[in-house]
C-alpha cells in the first residue's frame, strides 16, 4: 500500500511538471464514445451534500475510445446546460451533450466529438510548445478565444475546426513563466475579455491579470490589475456568475498534502484596471472531497434560476489521475 501511494505521488509531481502525451493527432473531428461513472462528493461520508456554500449536484469521472481524450483545461457549458465544450493543454478539443437524471443532477455525457486545433498554418498543431491551450472563453459572435502557454500566445479560433488568427495580448504576456501562463480566461457581455495568469505577478502574493477593451481590427487594448493569491495556490480559470461577479478555481499540489482547490468569488466592482482583487473563498476542496488537477470552470442558470458551478479537471494523461466533470450550486 506505501508503495502504491509513493507511485501515486511520484506520478502526480511528474504530471504536474508536464505529465505525459499522447499520440500526434492523425484525424481532424471524430465521433467519441464518452462513458461515465458517478464520482462520490466525499468518500467517507456517502450522504454528505454541502461544502462551504457549494451544494453538491452530481459529479463523474469520464473516459473515450480515444487516446486524445483528456488534459482537459477549460471549459464552456452552453447556457441552457445542454451541451458542453472543452479543450485540451495536448491542442485538443471536445464538444458533448449533458445528461441528467430525474432529479436534475449531473448523469453523464453522450454524443461526444473530438478534434483538434489547427496552428496559423492551417495544419493540425501536434508538437506539444505549439499545443498547450490553458483558457478558452466564446466570445459575443460566437468565436473561442483560446490562449496558450510554453510559447504564450491568444488565438482567435471561428469555429473549433477553423484556422486561427491572431490576437496581440497583453505587453507582459512573454513575461510569464513557460508551464506558468494565462489559465484563467473568460469574455463579457460588454466586449471586454478578462485574463489571468497563474504564476505571473509584479507584486508578491499576487499574479497579474489584465482586462481587454475591444478596440479597432478585432484588437484589444489591454489595462492590468493585481488578483490576491495565497502561498501555494495559483488561478486556474474564471467564470462570470448570472448576477454579474466573478467565480476562480485556484489549485494546489505538494507531495505530502496532494491536490487541493479553492472555489472563489469576488463582485464586479472590484475588477477594475490598476486594482487589486481580493477574492473571497466558497470551498475548498480536498481529499476525502472529490477533487484532481482540477482547471475549468463555466457557470449557468439552473432550471430554478439557481447558480450552477462546473469543474473539470485536467488528467496529465497520467494513469493515476481522472478527468472528471463535478457540478454544484451555489448556495444562497
Amino acid at each position: 500500500m506505501a508503495a502504491r501511494l509513493l507511485l501515486f505521488i511520484a506520478c502526480l509531481l511528474v504530471a504536474s511538471c508536464g505529465g505525459g502525451s499522447p499520440p500526434p493527432a492523425s484525424a481532424q473531428e471524430r465521433p467519441v464514445e464518452i462513458k461515465s461513472s458517478s464520482q462520490p462528493f466525499k468518500i467517507d461520508e456517502p450522504d454528505a451534500t454541502r461544502i462551504g456554500r457549494l451544494i453538491w449536484r452530481g459529479g463523474i469521472a469520464i473516459t473515450a475510445n480515444s487516446p486524445h481524450f483528456g488534459g482537459w483545461s477549460d471549459l464552456h457549458v452552453a447556457a441552457d446546460g445542454r451541451s458542453l465544450t472543452s479543450i485540451s493543454d495536448e491542442g485538443a478539443w471536445l464538444t458533448a451533450a449533458i445528461d441528467y437524471d430525474s432529479r436534475g443532477n449531473l448523469a453523464g455525457l453522450s454524443g461526444g466529438r473530438i478534434g483538434q486545433l489547427h496552428g496559423l498554418d492551417g495544419k493540425l498543431i501536434e508538437s506539444k510548445a505549439e499545443a498547450d491551450a490553458e483558457g478558452m472563453t466564446r466570445l459575443a459572435d460566437g468565436s473561442w478565444l483560446v490562449s496558450f502557454e510554453r510559447r504564450h500566445r491568444l488565438w482567435r479560433y471561428e469555429t473549433l475546426t477553423s484556422t486561427p488568427a491572431p490576437v496581440e495580448g497583453p505587453a507582459e504576456i512573454a513575461r510569464q513563466p513557460a508551464n506558468g501562463g494565462i489559465e484563467a480566461l473568460t469574455a463579457l457581455p460588454d466586449g471586454r475579455v478578462v485574463a489571468i495568469s497563474e504564476e505571473y505577478g509584479q507584486r508578491p502574493g499576487t499574479a497579474m491579470g489584465w482586462i481587454g477593451t475591444p478596440a479597432a481590427g478585432g484588437a484589444y487594448l489591454w489595462r492590468s490589475f493585481d488578483y490576491t493569491t495565497l502561498p501555494d495556490f495559483r488561478p486556474t480559470a474564471i467564470a462570470q456568475l448570472p448576477d454579474g461577479s466573478f467565480a476562480t478555481l485556484e489549485r494546489a499540489f505538494d507531495m505530502v498534502r496532494g491536490v487541493r482547490c479553492r472555489v472563489m468569488r469576488f463582485d464586479a466592482a472590484q475588477l477594475a484596471p490598476d486594482a487589486t482583487v481580493r477574492a473571497e473563498e466558497l470551498a475548498r476542496l480536498a481529499s476525502p472531497y472529490a477533487v484532481d488537477n482540477l482547471e475549468g470552470m463555466a457557470a449557468t442558470k439552473g432550471a430554478r434560476g439557481e447558480t450552477l458551478l462546473w469543474l473539470i479537471s485536467d488528467d496529465n494523461f497520467n494513469p493515476p489521475q481522472r478527468n472528471i466533470l463535478l457540478l454544484f450550486e451555489l448556495a444562497p
